[in-house]
Parts: structure tokens; sequence; C-alpha cells
């Protein structure tokens, strides 16, 4: 366990609070938030698991340090995603190569290809083949993943699949011109780990089913975009039928997979599973009062943990669904810059696994 301690504002020390807050104001002005400017990104196509096309942003200072890897959430593009942007502002000035992607069926890379989603198990294969090719292009060692929310996950099977033994799709990184060494771990904020039980919670609670509503508004957009730019691809009919993220895995996601029921797709998805058998350094934040997910979810996450000495887990009271806007004392308690209490623990981190290694 990390013993940080964290405190929000008080008005925010609510999880659907800061969720919700976070979500629709703290985007507005994160960039006053920030004296880190933009960093000089060159775009790149990156070719992922089954040749999948990638799309991203790559930015690398003189003298970089090591390299981050990241991408967002269940929905969203490299160009709305401000939270993983500041995360890139952020890194960059504190002189790591930084790269952002937009994963499988979302942003530029839906419109490259129409392969849809898989919730880590094609996503882990991604993250490490965008870590080669970044090497090539002059990103050092060692690749950091990072992500939040699903796209935690996403980047939890990336290190599911490096390092002892293998939970993900077998890579030979050798050939791809990594070493296994090169491969630093993950570093993800309120990662989903258990999409069946979270989904049945979701729908059972006032605001979780707004949530539920809303996220399944912007993942028929996605697929009725998929289907613009790549069609007969995806059946229309199916996309009609979709009215919750459940049925939009049902119609769209699991017979592409070869899965027999959603069911059956969520528990082999699940991250929490991957937990125990992680050989690289992992750092998870996960707030208690994530309205999102299953609070159940929360001793079994510590107990996945709580034999791997490989895991750094950051459980706190607060901090909502990737929120973690701090109060001033708090920022003045960690010396912090600004409201970001999670990336600036995740930067800290890292810092503090590269004087190991080094």
């Amino acid at each position: 366990m990390c013993y940080w301690s964290y405190n929000p504002p008080y008005f925010l020390r609510n999880g659907v609070a800061m969720t919700l807050y976070t979500a629709l104001f703290a985007g507005r002005n994160w960039e006053q938030t920030t004296k880190c400017p933009e960093p000089p990104y060159k775009q790149h196509v990156f070719i992922g698991g089954q040749s999948v096309p990638i799309f991203g942003w790559v930015a690398i200072p003189e003298n970089a340090s090591a390299t981050i890897i990241g991408t967002y959430g269940i929905t969203g593009e490299l160009e709305n995603q401000w939270f993983l942007k500041l995360l890139g502002r952020k890194a960059y000035a504190q002189g790591y190569a930084v790269v952002l992607f937009d994963w499988r069926a979302h942003g530029r890379t839906a419109q490259l290809s129409p392969m849809l989603t898989s919730d880590g198990l094609y996503e882990g294969e991604d993250f490490i083949r965008i870590a080669a090719a970044a090497k090539a292009m002059g990103c050092p060692g060692k690749f950091w993943f990072t992500g939040y929310s699903l796209g935690g996950q996403l980047a939890l099977w990336a290190v599911g699949g490096v390092g002892g033994e293998k939970t993900s799709v077998f890579l030979d990184l050798e050939s791809l011109g990594l070493e296994d060494e090169e491969i630093g771990g993950a570093a993800v904020i309120c990662p989903s780990l258990d999409s069946r039980r979270s989904l049945s919670y979701l729908v059972k609670h006032p605001f979780g089913r707004y949530m539920e509503k809303a996220i399944t508004r912007n993942l028929k957009k996605l697929a009725w975009q998929i289907y613009a730019d790549h069609p007969g691809t995806i059946e229309p009919e199916a996309i009609a039928r979709v009215n919750s993220i459940w049925s939009f895995d049902k119609e769209l996601v699991i017979e592409r997979l070869g899965f027999p029921s959603v069911e059956a797709y969520y528990d082999t998805t699940s991250a929490l599973q991957l937990l125990p058998n992680l050989q690289k350094p992992t750092l998870i934040i996960y707030a208690e009062d994530d309205p999102l997910f299953d609070p159940a979810i929360v001793p079994d996450l510590q107990s996945a943990c709580a034999d791997n000495p490989m895991i750094d887990l950051s459980l706190t009271r607060y901090g909502g669904h990737v929120g973690y806007i701090s109060s001033q004392d708090c920022q003045h308690q960690a010396q912090d810059p600004d409201i970001w209490w999670a990336w600036n623990r995740i930067l800290e981190w890292l810092e503090s696994n590269l004087s190991i290694f080094n």
C-alpha cells in the first residue's frame, strides 16, 4: 500500500460531486491550472496487434529519461481528452518522452480501421507494439504504460503480458526490438477492474443510470461513425438495437471476439484477475467513493494486491471517478504545483522507480 495523504476541497468530499465536477466543469479551464506548455507533438500511425493502425501523438524532449505511453477511458478522442493532455504537458516538462494514442474504435484510429474494442485482450498488445515503434523513433526506455478508467484496464493488460507468467497474448519482445527490462511497468488511475459487477451496480442507482445512458449515447455515436467510415463492416440494425453498454458489447463486440455471452467476455477481460501475477512495477490509484464501480470490488482489489510486492496500491477515501482534485492544504502538504493530485503522484512514483533502476 502507498500511504499518500489525499484530501479534496470540502464541497468535493463526495464521489458523485467529484465525478460530476471533473466531467462538467474542470475541463473548462484546465489549461490555466498548469504552467506547462503543450509539447511539440508529431502525429504518427503505429501498427498494433492484428496489424491494426493506431493513431497517436509523439513528443521527445532532449535527453529524455524514459517514455510514458497513455490513453483514455471508454469514450472520447485525443483532441477532447484534456485530462490525458494534462499528463502529456506535465510529463514532457519533467523530461519524459510522451506517446498518447487513440485506442481501438476511437478518434483517428477508428477512421483508420473498423476494428472494435476488446477491453484489453488486444489493446495490451497494442501498448507493447507502440513501445517498440516509439523506441525506433528515438523514445528511450523504460516504457511506462498509463491510463484511467477503462484505459487503466488496457494498461494493466499491457503489463500483464510481460515478465513472468503470460496472461495476455504472448509477445516475443526480442522480435519487436525490445528487451524485457525496457518495459518499466504501469501507473493507472481508477482502472476498470470488473465490468460485469460494476455495470450491474451502475444501473441500480440514479446517478449510475444517468452516466450509463450518457456513455451509451457516445458508444452509439462511435459505432455510427465507424459505419460511415467503413461501410459494410457493421450492421446498422445491430447499432440501432444498442440501448446500453451491455447491449453494445452484445450486438457489436462479442461475436467478433468469439465469446458466447457478454458475461463470458467481461469475466475474461477483467483486470482484477491479472493483479496477483503482474511482474512489473505497477501503481494503482483507486478511490473508495468512485460512483461508477461496485464498492464490493474494493476488498477484492486489496486482496489481489496484498501478496504481490510489484504492486503499489493507493486506496483513498475520496477521489470520485478520475477526479482527485486536491485542496489547498493537500497541495501544500504534498508540495504539488497544481490541483492534479493523481497525476502528481504518478510522476512522483515514476521518478522514485527510475532512481532505483538507475
